[in-house]
């Protein structure tokens, strides 16, 4: 007779990913939402240029630029408010919206200093460009990301590279007429991917500026330089921190986005 405690039960009946079935599924996550500070603020607002800053050096910066003003955040509710700071800083996990208020006809800068996940570029993408805010221009700055770049990247190099909408193209007046194009088989994903084909989608002049090496006191120069050279040369780029600070933020992580969204 068989022992029906020691012998080995029979395989199941259900494959592993049926199993799954019996598990009730995860509460959908609340949709990212745009809080300005204005109660009645005039939206859409309608900026001659939206900077948004994705990359350690940018968010560098444009940290320092005393001339702006804080008018609103993009609020991520997965992203927790715990350790942020009282007054804006680049520990901060946050996505700041401001006025430069030295710059003619209106500049906003976003300052995405939190990681978006690939579910998540789509959604921040529209929020920020062509319905609370339909900015005639986009500027995205962000870094090359060595995994995603036909080549040879050498560390004591720097780059700036460009991808840029149709519209930009044809436009005549290149935003950064003096960088080169990004070469053909590299790629560009996440949340920079997802707000240039928003730009794309709404027929806005749209330039991604990505730039090499993703960190350090090299980085920050190339991208202070290319700002004040072709984007807002009238306005005063002085680092009050000094070297010491930027030389500390290079070493900062940046954020890293996952992503399967491409351009």
């Amino acid at each position: 007779m068989e022992d029906v405690l020691t012998e080995i039960p029979p395989p199941s009946r259900f494959f592993q990913e049926d199993l799954n079935n019996f598990t009730p599924p995860s509460p959908p996550l609340p949709s990212p939402f745009l809080l300005l500070s204005n109660p009645k603020p005039d939206v859409p607002l309608h900026p001659s240029l939206l900077i948004v800053a994705i990359s350690s050096p940018s968010l560098f910066v444009f940290h320092h630029i005393s001339s702006k003003t804080l008018i609103g955040s993009l609020i991520i509710p997965e992203i927790p408010f715990s350790g942020n700071s009282i007054e804006p800083s680049l520990g901060d996990k946050s996505c700041n919206i401001y006025a430069i208020s030295d710059a003619d006809n209106g500049v906003l800068l976003a300052s995405v200093q939190c990681p978006v996940v690939a579910e998540r570029s789509h959604i921040v993408a529209k929020l920020l460009i062509g319905e609370q805010i339909i900015p005639e221009r986009v500027l995205i700055l962000d870094s090359i990301q060595n995994r995603n770049f036909r080549g040879k990247l050498s560390p004591d190099e720097t780059y700036a590279l460009k991808l840029e909408t149709s519209s930009e193209r044809r436009g005549g007046s290149s935003l950064l007429k003096d960088v080169d194009y990004f070469p053909s088989g590299s790629m560009v994903d996440g949340l920079p991917a997802a707000l240039l084909s928003r730009c794309q989608l709404k027929n806005i002049k749209g330039t991604l500026c990505v730039s090499w090496p993703e960190h350090g006191n090299s980085a920050v120069s190339l991208i202070k330089s290319l700002v004040q050279k072709n984007v807002l040369p009238g306005l005063d780029f002085s680092l009050s921190d000094g070297e010491d600070s930027r030389l500390r933020f290079g070493q900062m992580k940046n954020h890293s986005f996952d992503s399967e969204l491409y351009t």
